[in-house]
Parts: C-alpha cells; sequence; structure tokens
C-alpha cells in the first residue's frame, strides 16, 4: 500500500545546464591533436574498427564457403543417384488399404477351402520350410520357405517399398507402381460358389477410377506405371460375363499399364512374364554360392524325372502320358505322383526328385506355365519342355538367350507318335549334359527373389531384372516409341 502523506507533491527542479560549457571547454586539453594520449585513443578505436571488419569479412567467406559446399554435396549427391539409377527412379502410390492392405488382413476370406494365411506371412514369403533341414545343406535352411506361387504381389510390394531407385518426390519419377493386390482380389471369387462378374472386376474398377484421378497418370496416360500381378493373365481376360475370371486386363484405363504377371500372353506388349516365386530366398551373396556350390555336385541317380498329376479334365491328357511314359520307363525315370495333395507347400519330396534327376520333365501345366519349371532349374536339374510358350515365349528377361544351352525340346506330337524320351535323353553326351548344368545353376540368381528387402548388393534377382526392365521399356517409349 502506498503511504498516506497530506502535503502536496513538489514541483520538479529545472535541470541546471549553466555549467556543461565550461565542463566541455575542461575537457578540450584531452583531446587536443598535440596530446599523446588523443592518439592512443583513436589508435586503439582504429584498430578494433579494423577487427571488426575482419571478422565479418570472415563469416560471410565461411558462409559462401559452407553454402557451395552444400551446393557441391547437394549435386555430388544427385551424381551418385543418377550412376545408381541411370535408368531411373520409382514412384509408389499409397493406394487406400481396400486395394492392398486389407485383402490381407482380411486373408481367412481368401480360400473357400483352406486359410491362405500363413502362406502370405513373411512379406509373402510364408512358413519357413524346415522340413527340408534333411534334404539341403543346414546352414541354407534359414533360405527356403514353403512360399505360395500366387504370392507374387506382396514380394513386389515390399520389395519395391525399399528398392534402392525409389523416390518419395514424384515429379522427379520414371516410372510409377500401383501396388494392387489384383491376383488376391480376383482369387476370393474364383473359386467361390455362383459369384458374379461385378464381384469379380470391383475391386479392378475401383483402383483403375482411383489411378485415373492421380496428376502423374494423366500426364502419360498411364504409359509409365506398372503393376504386378500375381495370376496368370488369362485370369483378368474375361470376355462374357459367365466365363471365368475378371476383365481387369481389358477395363478402360488398363490398356497401357505395364502388367508383370507368373504368365503373360505373348501378343500384348504390356504383358511381361515374371518368374514363379520359389522356395529359395537367399539373404547373401555367399547363401547363392552356396547353393550353387551344393546342386552343382549333387550326385544324380536318375537319368529324367516327372513331378506332376493328370489332367483328366483335359482331351488326350499328356501329363497322364508322361506318367505311363515314366512309369514304363522305371529304371531312368522317376515319378512324383501328384494327385490329391501329396505335392502341397510342406514335403520335401519335390525337392528330392529334382535334386537327384539329370532332367526334369515340364509339360504344361493347367495352362502354359507352371512353377515347377522353377523349383526344377533352382534345384540344378535340366528342364525338358514340349510347347514352346511354357518358357521361350515367356520369361525372355530372365532365362538364357539360346534355349538349347539349358533346356531339351522335344515336340509332344513326337511323344504322341512313340518317340522314346529315354532315347533322346540318353543321345547327349555327358560334356553336353555338364555344360547345360552348368548354364542352368549360373543362372538361378535370375529366377529367384532375394530375402532383404533392399535386394543383394552386388546380384541382381529375379525383381531387380524385372523392374530394370520396365524402366527400360519407358525409357524407350520417353523417346518418341509407342506401341
Amino acid at each position: 500500500m502506498l503511504p498516506n502523506s497530506h502535503n502536496p507533491p513538489s514541483k520538479p527542479k529545472t535541470p541546471d545546464f549553466s555549467n556543461r560549457k565550461n565542463s566541455f571547454n575542461s575537457l578540450q586539453p584531452l583531446f587536443s591533436f598535440h596530446n599523446p594520449r588523443t592518439w592512443l585513443i583513436l589508435t586503439i578505436l582504429l584498430f578494433q574498427i579494423l577487427l571488426l571488419l575482419n571478422i565479418r569479412s570472415h563469416l560471410f567467406s565461411t558462409y559462401i564457403t559452407s553454402h557451395n559446399t552444400t551446393i557441391t554435396t547437394r549435386t555430388e549427391v544427385d551424381k551418385v543417384t543418377t550412376n545408381l539409377c541411370p535408368l531411373g527412379k520409382v514412384y509408389v502410390y499409397d493406394l487406400p488399404q481396400l486395394f492392398n492392405d486389407e485383402l490381407i488382413q482380411n486373408c481367412n476370406e481368401l480360400n473357400p477351402w483352406i486359410s491362405p494365411c500363413e502362406a502370405l506371412s513373411n512379406d509373402g514369403f510364408g512358413k519357413e520350410a524346415d522340413k527340408l533341414s534333411n534334404v539341403i545343406p543346414t546352414s541354407l535352411v534359414n533360405s527356403w520357405y514353403w512360399t505360395d506361387q500366387f504370392a507374387l504381389e506382396l514380394i513386389y510390394h515390399n520389395r519395391i517399398l525399399n528398392y534402392k531407385c525409389r523416390t518419395m518426390e514424384p515429379e522427379s519419377a520414371t516410372a510409377f507402381y500401383i501396388p494392387f493386390y489384383a491376383g488376391l482380389a480376383v482369387g476370393k471369387y474364383l473359386f467361390k460358389n455362383n459369384s458374379s462378374a461385378k464381384e469379380r472386376d470391383q475391386h479392378c474398377k475401383l483402383l483403375l477410377n482411383w489411378v485415373q484421378n492421380q496428376t502423374y497418370w494423366k500426364r502419360t496416360n498411364g504409359w509409365d506405371h506398372f503393376i504386378s500381378m500375381g495370376r496368370i493373365s488369362w485370369d483378368f481376360r474375361r470376355s462374357k460375363d459367365q466365363d471365368w475370371g475378371s476383365s481387369c486386363i481389358y477395363m478402360h484405363g488398363m490398356r497401357n499399364i505395364t502388367r508383370l504377371l507368373i504368365e503373360k500372353n505373348p501378343w500384348d506388349y504390356f504383358d511381361i512374364g515374371v518368374p514363379y516365386p520359389t522356395g529359395f530366398h537367399p539373404s547373401t551373396v555367399n547363401d547363392i554360392t552356396q547353393w550353387q556350390n551344393f546342386v552343382r555336385n549333387r550326385e544324380r541317380k536318375t537319368l529324367f524325372c516327372f513331378v506332376g498329376a493328370t489332367r483328366g479334365y483335359f482331351k488326350n491328357d499328356f501329363r497322364g502320358l508322361l506318367l505311363n511314359h515314366c512309369y514304363s520307363e522305371s529304371d531312368t525315370c522317376r515319378v512324383l505322383d501328384c494327385a490329391g495333395s501329396k505335392c502341397s507347400n510342406g514335403t520335401s519330396e519335390i525337392m528330392e526328385t529334382f535334386l537327384d534327376s539329370d532332367f526334369c520333365l515340364q509339360p504344361r501345366g493347367d495352362s502354359f506355365t507352371r512353377r515347377s519349371i522353377f523349383d526344377c532349374m533352382v534345384a540344378g536339374s535340366i528342364p525338358v519342355f514340349f510347347w514352346k510358350r511354357t518358357a521361350y515365349y515367356q520369361y525372355e528377361w530372365f532365362l538364357p538367350g539360346e534355349p538349347e544351352s539349358y533346356s531339351i525340346f522335344i515336340d509332344r506330337y513326337e511323344v504322341k507318335n512313340g518317340s522314346s524320351i529315354k532315347a533322346v535323353l540318353e543321345s547327349f553326351s555327358k560334356e553336353k549334359v555338364k555344360s547345360m548344368r552348368a548354364k542352368v545353376i549360373a543362372n538361378i540368381p535370375n529366377i529367384v527373389y532375394a530375402k532383404p528387402n533392399e535386394g543383394i548388393h552386388g546380384i541382381k534377382d529375379a525383381f531387380d531384372i524385372a523392374v530394370e526392365g520396365v524402366l527400360r521399356r519407358i525409357k524407350k517409349q520417353q523417346r518418341g516409341y509407342k506401341w
């Protein structure tokens, strides 16, 4: 509380400036140029001014050097990125979960007979294949999984999210990846009783509506977009509502998208055939080298083998013919009849059969291709084909350019007319067989999908080859070529 006072406040005194002039005059002798102190003070002031100017100059120089270094560093980073990614970079769309994650979260709904959830675990690799421990080197057991043949979409999605040439800036991208699980989306309806064409088409229609509204789609009308589709091309080519599959590939908007499929339509420029996923997912270069040495040195007791089942619903079923042919040549042919579920994921018999055989018979499957082609070759067995569309017209990016260097082709009509497969295979010299096997084994990295999400440094696997191939095609299209 302020103190009480009954006395009025006094008026402030007026300052007395009368002595200022006299005070200044008294200082004049101090600042006289004839006084040595004056020169000392001026010298000190000048020194301080020069020191201040020098410091400012140094700071400015440091800033400029730092700024230039930053510019140089950014330029160097851009150069390094360009060197690592000479074909360009990939932007990955962040799709609504309806098109991928929700399908995995509801994996129990994808198959009416058995849950595929375990098969789709581990980023699409499936359960670890511990039952192979008595067949393969112990040190490589961790590289083997029970991978489902239709898990391609998950494998590609997880790999491309960690791809060395992925960019988060769409304006700098050469290509745009659409992580839509098209195969899983249609697969849930393929074997469902009374599924409608609308159900089988709904996911693809919604996806195409979404992607066509994106800025970078409109720039090229989809020419620089690509997608992986984990089933054969024919599952997406329904012409009539009552027919099999979806009409996804025939929909407006899909026309210009490059499609990676486990079996392509050889006459569609935008279809690219990529290897079926096998169970071998190496983590290091040493894993690959060790496996190659293992299959190279494997003692093979059987001339040829057949792993598969008959297809009674096919007229003049060729598989049945091969089974009978093998049974009649039991001294040189090993048979693994896959009727029922004998060859489902979880058995080591398939691997043992391929490892023990010089050659493996590869007729067409339910379509022209089959996963067994790649299981056979990973085991170092030489494939024998009866249709050129089974491999030669499908996987040109991944297999050697000279079919005769790694495989045998026998016209199926000759077999139907009584030609002996045993006689054909025995006609090849040991040196030729050794040479073909060496080619098959050297090509193993090209047909497998590595375990690390970022791939294996120094080795290109099937994923690397596929994505680089897509980038190369898009670069070609940017130069003016259009199919």
